[in-house]
């Protein structure tokens, strides 16, 4: 075998290796991830009080931008392929933007949750906001009426039973699922900055061509992922929530 052979089946074995251990870790995040969505589903099925609240606006936009980043990072790695070096740099650094851009509208939407009440750890009474178009209470499955500041069951018409007095002993769980679930996704976001950081610093020395793009290759699977994977937590906030 020659010198230019034992290269290419040098390369392709790392190769192999690296695509295993990229999915091996999208496998071991999903596998997190449909954990706390499952104990989520437990916990508001036994809960005695859940909240059911809108989503800020924010969060919607950041799912604009992460979409548009996936898009960007995946047009850098087309032009690696052809072997356009020149054109990679651009594309990556775009994609690091519309990240940070993503991190920012995270942020907003986690402040605007905090100044209407709710926090990792948040009790009932401190929810802020017009009872019915911003938020519903449900007490076993059963939505509760708001009079004044008072809570009652659909079936206690004369308002003779408030239950604040119950519900003030109880934490918004709903509240804390919320900051779990956006908190741990943006974990790994953070560490998909970094690697797009890298990823530009490498493209700007030209490392990515025709011949050599796994590291971009990786990166840009990973921030596909993570693009997908926030728009499931998304759906299953805005829509199972």
């Amino acid at each position: 075998m020659s010198e230019a052979e034992d290269n290419l089946e040098r390369q392709a074995r790392m190769t192999k290796a690296k695509k295993g251990i990229t999915y091996l870790l999208f496998f071991s995040i999903v596998m997190f991830f449909a954990g706390l969505t499952s104990a989520y589903l437990v916990s508001k099925g036994s809960a005695t009080y859940w909240v059911n609240f809108h989503l800020p606006a924010a969060f919607w936009w950041s799912t604009g931008f992460i979409l548009v980043s996936s898009g960007t990072l995946h047009f850098a790695l087309m032009q690696a392929r052809k072997g356009n070096k020149r054109a990679v740099a651009p594309f990556v650094l775009l994609t690091l933007v519309l990240g940070l851009c993503f991190s920012a509208s995270q942020f907003k939407g986690w402040k605007v949750l905090f100044q209407q009440g709710y926090a990792l750890v948040a009790q009932l009474q401190h929810i802020k906001g017009t009872y019915g178009s911003d938020y519903t209470i449900e007490r076993r499955g059963i939505t509760l009426v708001k009079a004044d500041d008072l809570y009652f069951l659909p079936g206690d018409t004369a308002h003779e039973h408030p239950l604040n007095a119950e519900m003030d002993k109880s934490r918004n769980a709903a509240s804390s699922y919320f900051y779990v679930l956006t908190y741990a996704h943006f974990a790994h976001v953070i560490g998909g900055l970094i690697a797009l950081l890298v990823m530009f610093i490498k493209a700007l020395m030209g490392r990515y061509g025709r011949e050599d793009h796994q590291g971009l290759w990786a990166g840009t699977i990973y921030w596909h992922f993570l693009a997908g994977l926030w728009v499931y937590l998304l759906l299953f906030l805005a829509y199972v929530h």
